[in-house]
Order: C-alpha cells, then structure tokens, then sequence
C-alpha cells in the first residue's frame, strides 16, 4: 500500500498496543513496558488521561510526547475518541450536539498531533449508534456533516482518521467493512479511511481474509485481538491467514493489540499477544 502525502509512512508492518490495557499505570511505565515487550508503538485512549482532551493543556502534551521519546517508542495515534465524553454523539437529530461534537472532533486531531501521534480510530459505539427512527443514510449523512471539519484538519495536520466498522451487538451504525468504505468515499479525503479490527470481522459472514482483500488500499490501520474480546492468541481466531492476507495486499502499517477483557493482567497480556504476532508475521 502505497504512502500517503503528509503523513509518516511504515515501510514495515509495525506493533503498537493499547494503553488501557495497563488499566491504570502511569505512562512513563506503560511506554517502557510496551517498549521491553516488543512493540513499536502505543496507541492512546483519551479517557485514560481525562475524559476531555481540551483539558490537557500543551505542556503536559509534549511531556507525554517526550516521555514515549525517552522510552524508544512511538506514539501511534488515539482511540476511543468520545468514550466517557457527556453530551458528544454524531447521528442524533439534535443539530447543536452535532456542532459541538464536530468542534471536539478538530480538538482530538490536534491533541493526537500534538501527541506525535498520525492516527485517530473512531470507534465510539455509544456515541454514533442510530437511535429509533434515524435511518442509516440519515446517520450517514449527519455523520459526514459532523466529520467534516476534522477531516480537514487531519489533512491539514498531516493526521488520518480510520473510521471503525463495529459488531452489531456493539452499535446498529456501519457494521461491515464495506459499509465504512462506502461512507469514507462519500467523503474522499487521503485524511478519511477505514481500520480493520480483526473482532470486529469475525462478524461479518465474509472470511477474515477475503475482507482484508476487498478493503486493500482502504484501511490504513489493524486492529489485533479475538472475538472473545481478548488478545491474539488468546482464543480460536487462526491469525496466520490474517497475517498472509496482510502481507499479500502489501500491508505496511501498524498491527495493534485491543483488549477488552483483562483477566490475564497487563504483562501477560501485553507479553504473550506480540509473541503471538511475532510468530504470525516472522517478526
């Protein structure tokens, strides 16, 4: 997959892992953590830090941004991008809240510029989920209207935002892959792409593979985990198609672990899902 003017590029498939998989340590810690266990990256969840980004102000930005420096790692960019916000949603007919979530939504490409980050993953269920009576192309378009302004943005700030395709048990709003494409294109935009989420294709009626294959050139950031919501390898999700089928539409982008289950604890977690992946993928 080709690069994109303006964003930094992976000539390598790269690993990045969650923050909130530490639930709780400090990010100095986390960061030397991910660092000693393999990873390239971290991805950060803003609700980790508080539940509003224009709350952190620019100094303990850059700290963050140096802290990752100091440990080796890269900051890859933020998810769960309105979890624990009030009053933020971008299909509800209440235009007032659409404007203040499109306003938030500029403050986030920012804070993950700021951050040294690239990529924005937006996920957030709660927070885009059609209510009664909102038909999809209503939630497409107000969703679009909503975006918008971030879009720009990000190509302004040499930032991307990956529009998430979620299990329906998680929200009724753009559940296949190629639903997420389709909305990205209505929008055509090098800032506006999709993310694979390997929990989230486990879904979908298409094989895993075949998915990755249809959405070559449109997703630009992978989401690594099992459909019992815990990391690679800790479940029956075969990842070594998943890893062929990367390497075979030319993938070169960052592979990150999303937990949502923590039983296991950060270190095993964090430990056990990259020597997963190093056998998957040879690295």
């Amino acid at each position: 997959m080709g690069g994109i003017s303006g964003l930094r590029h992976s000539p390598r498939v790269q690993f990045s892992i969650c923050n909130e998989i530490y639930q709780g340590w400090p990010l100095p810690e986390i960061f030397r953590h991910a660092r000693s266990a393999g990873y390239d990256a971290v991805e950060i969840a803003p609700f980790t830090i508080t539940p509003y980004v224009t709350d952190i102000p620019t100094a303990r930005r850059r700290e963050i941004r140096d802290q990752a420096a100091a440990a080796g790692i890269a900051i890859s960019g933020i998810h769960w991008l309105l979890a624990q916000t009030e009053g933020l949603h971008i299909t509800t007919d209440d235009a007032a809240v659409r404007r203040r979530t499109a306003a938030y939504l500029v403050e986030l490409v920012r804070f993950s510029k700021d951050l040294g980050g690239t990529f924005l993953i937006f996920g957030s269920p709660k927070q885009r989920h059609l209510a009664p009576g909102v038909s999809v192309e209503e939630g497409c378009a107000r969703t679009l209207e909503v975006i918008q302004d971030a879009v720009k943005a990000a190509e302004d700030l040499g930032q991307m935002i990956c529009f998430e395709p979620l299990a329906p048990s998680e929200t009724n709003f753009i559940n296949l892959a190629s639903d997420a494409i389709a909305l990205t294109h209505r929008l055509p935009s090098p800032a506006f792409k999709i993310l694979l989420d390997v929990k989230a294709m486990s879904s979908e009626p298409k094989p895993i593979p075949q998915i990755i294959h249809e959405s070559r050139g449109e997703f630009f950031y992978f989401h690594a985990n099992d459909k019992n919501l815990k990391g690679p390898g800790f479940g029956q999700v075969d990842f070594l198609p998943i890893g062929a089928a990367l390497r075979k539409v030319g993938y070169d982008g960052f592979v990150s672990v999303e937990v949502f289950i923590f039983d296991e604890g950060p270190d095993v977690i964090a430990t056990r899902s990259r020597a997963h992946l190093r056998r998957t993928f040879g690295k």
